[in-house]
């Protein structure tokens, strides 16, 4: 990955960083798949009591997936598969059994608000921009478990808004609707405060925030289990405005969409 993802363990605490700051840390599907792993070694790991992650750069956490991967699709099954692979990668994170903060500062956007949306705590800079621009964009869907796990965040009715509306939303009203857990002024306070939320955390008993992270989880699984949407993910990903968005997008240009 050429160090698009960086590891270290500090004092029990395991800092994952998003190294991609030249594409504002938009996320590959290496970058995924090594999300994945990392996550699937901390749960083992009796070493690691919590974990934090972070995008390089103080410019963005993650904006989202790297676009120009899109290109290569042709179909609404790539839609499909594409779907699998990145909802793959988040579940495992989401299934950590170690707490996972994520420190936020600058845009968070499409895979990257995914990513943040299934970490246990959420610190945002006032600088952060959180949201989901796809109707604006590429022309996409989110899956039902995304979907799922925004409606357990903030609600139906805010889910319908951002992504009817295409916009990103402040700090400080991520943080009024439940995107964000705490916010602090700068990158230097973020540093300082994840750090001081990172020990706290570590100071608990694990078995409970064990217990507590899978009720959470099993109950937002609830909400998506026995729902397709194999049709939808494949309406959106397999049509003309998809494809002419991705352009558009590479293209820095206003899309034009045509409904089909």
């Amino acid at each position: 990955m050429d160090n698009e993802l960086i590891y270290e363990l500090r004092d029990g605490i395991a800092h994952v960083t998003l190294n991609r700051p030249q594409a504002r840390n938009a996320l590959t599907y290496a970058m995924y798949e090594g999300l994945a792993r990392i996550a699937g070694t901390v749960a083992d790991d009796p070493a690691v009591r919590v974990v934090v992650i972070r995008g390089a750069g103080g410019k963005a956490f993650a904006a989202g997936t790297d676009i120009s991967q899109f290109l290569e699709f042709e179909s609404g099954e790539d839609g499909i598969a594409y779907e699998e692979r990145l909802g793959r990668a988040v579940g495992i994170l989401e299934r950590c059994p170690k707490p996972v903060i994520a420190a936020i500062d600058g845009a968070c956007t499409g895979g990257g608000a995914a990513i943040a949306s299934v970490c246990d705590l959420r610190v945002a800079t006032r600088a952060s921009r959180i949201g989901f621009p796809i109707a604006r964009t590429l022309g996409n869907c989110l899956s039902i478990h995304n979907v799922a796990r925004l409606a357990t965040l903030i609600g139906p009715t805010r889910v319908t808004e951002l992504i009817f509306t295409g916009r990103l939303v402040d700090a400080a009203e991520a943080h009024a609707a439940g995107l964000v857990t705490e916010v602090v002024e700068d990158a230097e306070a973020l540093t300082r405060r994840v750090d001081e939320l990172a020990r706290q955390v570590a100071g608990m008993a694990p078995l409970t925030l064990r217990a507590t992270k899978e009720q959470l989880r099993r109950l937002r699984e609830a909400m998506s289990a026995h729902v397709e949407d194999d049709d939808l993910v494949r309406l959106c990903f397999g049509s003309e405005d998809f494809r002419n968005g991705v352009r558009a997008f590479l293209e820095r240009r206003p899309p034009a969409w045509q409904g089909r």
